[in-house]
């Protein structure tokens, strides 16, 4: 899955894809947001963490990766 985190004072969002499910991902913003950590902390599907300070976060989206097409054809 596909997660978009918005950090403030900064020009890029961070993108990654998980292989955590949707609500494994609410609950740790959620935790983060309300304070129960100081960082939010997600891995990717490589196994790299990427820690946010909570303080700092502007938005984080959730969704299904897109797929990329290939090639030269039109569907």
């Amino acid at each position: 899955m596909e997660v978009k985190i918005g950090v403030q004072h900064a020009p890029r969002e961070i993108v990654l894809e998980s292989g955590q499910s949707v609500a494994e991902v609410e609950r740790v913003v959620a935790e983060a947001l309300a304070g129960k950590t100081p960082l939010l902390s997600l891995e990717d599907e490589k196994g790299r963490k990427i820690l946010v300070p909570a303080d700092r976060l502007a938005y984080v989206e959730i969704g299904e990766p897109t797929v990329r097409k290939v090639g030269f054809g039109t569907l």
